[in-house]
């Protein structure tokens, strides 16, 4: 099973860009976001701690998303491929990944980073949230808090894991197709 993992800043189009390339290539899009929805809709052990970090804007702790994605990683071992969609987060977490996938007999052939500044971030958040139905998308201090944890928490994860991964970065601005040319002409399996 091959393994990429998309990653950027909140409102950068990650989601969005997962779903194109994972039809293209036949791959499983596993949304991190979706995942903790749907968890935490169905009130599961995992779903209720997740609950309570995100209605304050905060990172779920590692050890909870660990958990989580050993869970993924075991339902999509007969897929030819997965593309992890926002994750990971923290500099633990790329190791916990690293060390899940390798203990899997598997290994993350691509890291995708999407760029997009600060201030196109806010402006998509502003627009989704008038488009969405989402509960955590109706609050801008949560926005502005997302994007805050991002620079704090994920980029230095993403300055991390390029230490270690192959990492294409990606300008994330533009038009949805002129976005994912770019980043099928990174990808490279």
């Amino acid at each position: 099973m091959k393994i990429i993992i998309v990653t950027g800043p909140p409102y950068s189009g990650k989601g969005t860009q997962c779903e194109i390339i994972s039809k293209a290539l036949g791959f499983v899009h596993l949304s991190t976001g979706e995942r903790c929805r749907q968890e935490k809709l169905n009130k599961t052990e995992i779903g209720l701690i997740m609950a309570t970090f995100e209605q304050k804007g905060d990172l779920v702790p590692d050890a909870t998303m660990k958990k989580l994605f050993g869970q993924i990683i075991d339902e999509n071992q007969n897929e030819e491929g997965i593309i992890l969609d926002g994750y990971p987060r923290t500099k633990m977490q790329v190791d916990d990944l690293i060390e899940l996938v390798h203990s899997k007999n598997e290994e993350i052939s691509l890291v995708i980073n999407i760029d997009v500044p600060k201030d196109e971030l806010l402006k998509r958040a502003y627009k989704r949230a008038e488009v969405s139905d989402r509960e955590d998308d109706k609050d801008s201090r949560t926005h502005l808090k997302r994007v805050q944890i991002f620079e704090i928490s994920t980029r230095p994860a993403i300055d991390y894991i390029k230490t270690l991964l192959q990492v294409e970065d990606v300008d994330g601005m533009g038009e949805i197709d002129e976005i994912t040319q770019r980043i099928t002409q990174k990808i490279n399996l």
